[in-house]
């Protein structure tokens, strides 16, 4: 074979690989839509079970499950008017109007001195219910738990639901020496839900 004929055969077939090429790869002028190209933005994918909202905390370690629970076993016409707890500051945990199941807090505020014990003379001023709420709005809206801490480190937690009912219950009192009862069950004020809509 000569040559020249090799050369001929090499440069054929570098016009054919290079013509393949081209044509796998498309031109910018090409009728086709061009193949999707991979991209840094994940895509969702489809899943059975919801994700849960929030984080655990040592601050709001409760679901809205527990938070719920304890809502409900709160009996209603018992307990005192007026908790005499002094509170030197307070943790809001604020859960999702959508919140289910295994969703925790996904606002946690702290407010400290003054403003704790202002937020606590809204809670105790609301006056106390001695039925449960039977007549409720179907509207829905966050649900907030109020963790007042003392001196002597004892937490007397209220659940606050800022729609329907409008239930304001003392769920538990934590802490050595504590009064064992707690105050009354009560509702929501116009003036504790704006309190707690302020950050």
């Amino acid at each position: 074979m000569s040559a020249q004929r090799t050369r001929g055969l090499i440069g054929a077939t570098l016009v054919v690989a290079v013509l393949g090429i081209a044509a796998a790869c498309g031109t910018e002028n090409a009728s086709s839509p061009p193949a999707a190209q991979p991209t840094d933005t994940p895509s969702p994918t489809p899943s059975s079970t919801p994700t849960p909202s929030g984080k655990p905390s040592m601050d709001c370690p409760s679901t809205i499950t527990a938070v719920r629970t304890a809502t409900e076993k709160v009996v209603w016409g018992q307990g005192v008017a007026a908790s005499k707890f002094v509170p030197v500051s307070v943790t809001i945990c604020q859960y999702d109007a959508q919140a289910t199941g295994l969703d925790y807090a996904t606002v946690t505020t702290k407010r400290t001195g003054k403003q704790a014990t202002e937020l606590f003379t809204l809670v105790n001023a609301a006056k106390p219910v001695a039925k449960k709420p039977s007549i409720c709005t179907k509207e829905l809206g966050p649900t907030y738990v109020l963790r007042f801490t003392d001196n002597d480190r004892g937490v007397l937690s209220f659940t606050a639901e800022a729609f329907g009912c409008r239930r304001l219950v003392a769920t538990s009192l934590e802490g050595q020496g504590k009064p064992g009862v707690l105050p009354a069950p009560r509702q929501v004020t116009a003036e504790l839900i704006k309190s707690l809509g302020l950050r």
